[in-house]
């Protein structure tokens, strides 16, 4: 007889994820197989599939003007990003906003597993047409909700420093 696994909840239960804020993200590639290029005296260089991923995530920011990138890197097997959600534009998934009372500028906030979603979508439909059609990403995402400047400046230098990191994290090593 087979078990199911049952999968915990990775996001804060009752908590709104279009509210303006920083959050940090992971996203892994399925199975964490290194598709995005490959660490070299503790640089990343990033192949065409990497690039693709990388401007796949810079879209995101052209794509929705509430979005606000900050330090992100694309690591072989995964991307480690700060995104932030601004608050000049809005605070809940649901709301309209009318920016001068024009129907033509209403704004819908996007919670961050939606902006996520985008990313992977979109990012698999470009590498899959550049030939690496067996790619995919990990179901789901890690997240953290920034809660204090110290805390961002610890994520931004984890994220600057991660390639230089690579080789002391075993589970970031699979093939």
């Amino acid at each position: 007889m087979r078990t199911l696994h049952i999968r915990k909840p990775n996001r804060l239960k009752g908590y709104d994820y279009s509210q303006p804020g920083y959050y940090f993200v992971t996203i892994c590639t399925q199975n964490k197989i290194k598709y995005f290029g490959t660490i070299r005296k503790n640089n990343m260089f990033l192949n065409k599939y990497g690039l693709i991923a990388r401007k796949r995530w810079l879209w995101l920011e052209q794509q929705y003007k509430y979005v606000k990138l900050d330090e992100f890197v694309i690591m072989p097997n995964h991307v480690h990003g700060i995104v932030e959600i601004k608050s000049n534009v809005g605070t809940s998934r649901d709301l309209t906003l009318h920016k001068n009372n024009d129907p033509r500028n209403h704004i819908k906030i996007k919670p961050l597993s939606e902006l996520i979603g985008a990313f992977k979508t979109t990012s698999s439909k470009y590498i899959h047409q550049a030939g690496l059609e067996e790619f995919a990403w990990q179901r789901s995402f890690y997240e953290h909700i920034v809660r204090n400047e110290k805390s961002l400046e610890k994520i931004r230098w984890y994220i600057k420093n991660n390639p230089s990191l690579w080789e002391r994290v075993k589970y970031r090593n699979r093939e």
